[in-house]
């Protein structure tokens, strides 16, 4: 990655040896969390995203940049609410200056934000940012692979209830000589067949429900909230995301998000657990000109589990499977995401107001993660 290291390097060099220095001076010694912030503002340069409305008829809209900028630093200070956000603008003099308010009573009032907010989310805000952010430092770079998996996201609100379908009884026995059966293909089999993306992801289910799923102890949990699908390359990088319903199946979202990480990396090879084996996301794969290592179900072969066993019993392993460890990789992204960036506070309702929240934390993340490319 020698390309995305010198750019890196000359963006590294660009903040220390001009933006701290001068910041320094004007606010006084950063701490570390502060440089962190000043960093990540710099990276993803959010206010070229937004367009100015002063000189346009009618009362201006309060000043929506350094309310994104000020939404970037709740992420990065992982903070709970919009609330303790702006208690922390009020009484950090610095902070306050960094998103752009020079006085206490600059600040935007908290339905301000709340509207800002709203706009964000319509307008896809920090998901435009992260595909900017990923184009620019990926244009020439090739991965080598590519983790896909899913994190549950716990929400604030009432899980749809959903109406019970009633299907027509299937007519028993064998059909009549000429007669015909039409069977109505999957979703699975819609989105191999050639499926539009965007046709797809309008296709995926977004309302909050319950999801259920087995932990690492084999036990069974559930949550009401969503499902965040993330791609990540090498190095714990997210490549792209989609949020879905608790209760869809991960590899449903499996071929829109290989779709969509197509056109931001070029990359060797797609690592997917055993949820995601199946033919159609092999065949998309490799129509891509990746190589698919999903980990297979040995439930569902006697001999494959048998094989298995006694590999392990020899110490044996093959290249895949040593190339399968990287998948830990998204695993590392999901944790740091909920952990450090906002992903387990989640304290707005519906889709796209989730959405928007989770992906100002993975621009934070996106940014730190690059950062430690030059380390």
């Amino acid at each position: 990655m020698s390309k995305l290291h010198d750019t890196l390097a000359q963006t590294w060099l660009n903040i220390q040896t001009s933006l701290f220095p001068w910041l320094s001076e004007e606010l006084g010694e950063l701490t570390d969390k502060q440089q962190e912030l000043v960093t990540t503002l710099e990276m993803i340069r959010i206010e070229e995203f937004i367009l100015s409305s002063y000189g346009y008829p009618g009362r201006p809209p309060e000043d929506r940049v350094a309310i994104a900028r000020a939404f970037v630093a709740k992420m990065v200070y992982n903070m709970p609410t919009t609330r303790a956000l702006l208690d922390r603008l009020k009484t950090d003099i610095s902070l306050r200056r960094i998103c752009g308010w020079e006085r206490k009573n600059d600040i935007s009032a908290e339905w301000t934000f709340s509207r800002a907010f709203a706009e964000f989310s319509e307008s896809q805000l920090p998901e435009r940012v992260h595909e900017s952010l990923i184009k620019k430092h990926y244009k020439d770079e090739i991965v080598g692979h590519n983790s896909r998996d899913s994190t549950a996201i716990g929400a604030r609100e009432k899980p749809l209830k959903k109406e019970k379908v009633t299907k027509e009884p299937k007519k028993r026995g064998r059909p009549k000589k000429g007669e015909i059966r039409i069977k109505e293909p999957t979703r699975l089999e819609k989105q191999a067949a050639g499926m539009d993306l965007s046709d797809m992801l309008e296709d995926l289910p977004t309302a909050c429900d319950v999801g259920t799923k087995k932990n690492s102890k084999g036990y069974k949990t559930s949550w009401i909230g969503y499902k965040l699908h993330i791609d990540s390359a090498d190095g714990g990088i997210p490549i792209s995301c989609v949020l879905t319903s608790a209760s869809l199946h991960d590899s449903q979202v499996a071929i829109p998000l290989a779709k969509i990480s197509s056109d931001r990396i070029t990359n060797l090879y797609d690592l997917m657990d055993s949820a995601y084996d199946n033919p159609q996301t092999h065949a998309v794969s490799r129509e891509l000109g990746h190589i698919p290592l999903i980990d297979k179900h040995p439930r569902r072969n006697k001999e494959l589990k048998a094989e298995n066993k006694r590999r392990r019993i020899a110490g044996y392993q093959i290249a895949e499977k040593t190339r399968y460890k990287e998948r830990s990789t998204v695993e590392r992204v999901n944790a740091r995401l909920k952990d450090e960036f906002g992903g387990r506070v989640v304290r707005v309702k519906g889709a796209e107001k989730v959405m928007c929240h989770l992906m100002f934390g993975i621009l934070a993340l996106t940014s730190n993660q690059l950062m430690c490319f030059l380390e």
